[in-house]
């Protein structure tokens, strides 16, 4: 009797430990057009869950589970689905707290690396997640592309590990992967064979979508901080997040107190746009911050005057004492901010087409996007990208609603 007593204890624990929780997600398009690849995040805190498996109509689905505050416990299980107009969707989550994660193809790919004067001239292999460093230390030169980078099938990007944090771009000729192979510096052998390459000279300059300070007169860079970290958070296979985080920044804002301020850049798979995150630790709403994007030389500007801006344009993506073997690039690039975080447009100037932000509940939200010509699925006129542009602004603001019981 007692053997038998034992064995139901032992499964009676077996099957709490195998704890499995299941999700019904219903999601709505509120559009009336068709979407692809929309992204839908499920909150899972306090789940105890390590795993996932989604479906929807009998078919499974490619998914990915995170822990975003590094404390050892999932946060969030997000996918990618396609809607039709105003088509409502059901899928079904079931969650695991003992089966491991499956692996799904990667559609999204991010890495930092730190360089190796042994591998001077050949492909790094010193591979970090995260990096700390004090405000007065500069380790630019010590990264591999300078910062880390992350990319979908469509585009890639590069965030500055400087004082400048600029968002900087790597164009694609095909959809595909390519950081991990070219690590940002195609070879002659690679860039015959097909491959992208760096295709914005940014400088100084707001890049595509960087947050700066603001002194009344100009942009000012994030020179003034105790510590500086950036680090990925996720690497994929359905979307990467990036995060910069800084410590005691004195914004520029005279008369008020340093920040300390987190940064989350998410990019998703069969997106070129990256959702932006900034978060302060303390009520900052009224700081006032400068963002927008580089003034390409003889671009053209598109604006709605309420958050949404961007550009056409053509220049090398070198300085010009670097141009020899390179050729002139043309991109379009473009930023929309929340409407409650837009306060002004100001009027473009040789570097920036800048604008004037504010955080609502010490937040700043909004989106970046850029495309190159050199694209053989894109955008390759002005018109093209600014009709892209107003599209990408309405499915902005009517993103598909997601509900979980």
């Amino acid at each position: 009797m007692k053997k038998i007593l034992m064995i139901i204890v032992l499964l009676a624990f077996t099957a709490v430990s195998a704890h499995a929780e299941t999700l019904t997600v219903t999601c709505k398009n509120q559009l009336n057009t068709t979407r692809t690849d929309e992204p839908i995040v499920v909150n899972i805190e306090g789940m105890n869950a390590v795993s996932a498996i989604v479906t929807a109509d009998g078919k499974e689905i490619p998914c990915q589970i995170d822990d975003l505050n590094g404390d050892s416990k999932m946060d969030e299980i997000c996918f990618v689905a396609d809607f039709g107009k105003k088509e409502t969707r059901v899928f079904k989550v079931e969650t695991s707290s003992t089966e491991p994660m499956k692996t799904y193809p990667a559609r999204v790919y991010a890495e930092m690396l730190l360089n190796n004067p042994k591998e001077k001239g050949k492909r790094q292999t010193s591979y970090i997640s995260a990096l700390t460093v004090d405000g007065d230390v500069n380790p630019y030169n010590l990264l591999q592309h300078h910062g880390p980078a992350f990319e979908s099938e469509l585009v890639a990007y590069r965030i500055y590990f400087d004082k400048r944090q600029t968002v900087d771009i790597y164009g694609k000729y095909n959809k595909g992967l390519e950081i991990k192979q070219t690590q940002f510096y195609p070879t002659k052998e690679e860039l015959a064979s097909g491959f992208g390459d760096d295709c914005l000279w940014v400088g100084n300059t707001l890049g595509v979508g960087t947050l700066r300070g603001w002194d009344g007169k100009a942009p000012q860079m994030l020179d003034k901080v105790s510590h500086r970290t950036e680090r990925i958070v996720a690497r994929g296979p359905i979307r990467t997040v990036v995060e910069v985080k800084d410590e005691e920044w004195d914004t520029y804002n005279e008369g008020k107190k340093p920040v300390n301020m987190i940064t989350r850049y998410t990019l998703y798979a069969g997106h070129r746009d990256v959702e932006v995150k900034t978060t302060f630790a303390e009520n900052a709403d009224d700081y006032t911050f400068c963002s927008g994007i580089i003034n390409v030389k003889n671009s053209t500007e598109y604006s709605d005057k309420s958050g949404l801006r961007g550009c056409w344009g053509t220049d090398w993506p070198v300085s010009e004492k670097d141009s020899a073997g390179h050729k002139r690039e043309t991109v379009g690039l473009a930023v929309s901010f929340n409407k409650k975080n837009f306060r002004k447009e100001l009027p473009a100037d040789k570097d920036n087409y800048p604008m004037l932000v504010s955080p609502v509940q010490s937040e700043i939200k909004y989106y970046i996007a850029f495309c190159s010509d050199n694209e053989s699925f894109g955008f390759h006129t002005d018109k093209d990208w600014y009709k892209w542009m107003q599209t990408w602004k309405k499915e902005i603001d009517s993103p598909i609603v997601v509900s979980c019981k």
